[in-house]
């Protein structure tokens, strides 16, 4: 049963990398995507990292994005910027992306 139990460890490592990338590539989106917001909200460099840290932490507030894309669109339009749903949804596409290239690059 060594084999067996070979295979099983290397499934259960493999599911748990997998799901640590997973973890670290949305956290890094969700910071890419508030440094955006923080960009369209003309906010200072240490307004942005704050806002960029509260991005990241709003994701945890419940499973999914839905989070994330409404406090986005609370904050830009609260701040005055012309924005929509379909627009904020783009960016979290691009900053996915984004943050898995980052990643496997190593940065």
């Amino acid at each position: 049963m060594t084999t067996f139990d070979d295979r099983e460890q290397a499934f259960e490592n493999k599911f748990a990398h997998d799901q640590e990338m997973a973890f670290r590539i949305t956290a890094r989106r969700n910071r890419l995507l508030g440094q955006w917001a923080a960009g369209l909200m003309n906010l200072t460099a240490a307004e942005a990292d704050g806002y960029a840290k509260s991005v990241v932490q709003a994701d945890f507030e419940e499973a999914g994005d839905e989070d994330v894309i409404r406090k986005l669109l609370g904050d830009l339009t609260t701040a005055g910027v012309d924005i929509d749903d379909a627009r904020i949804r783009a960016a979290l596409d691009a900053k996915t992306i984004e943050a898995r290239r980052q990643l496997m690059e190593g940065k």
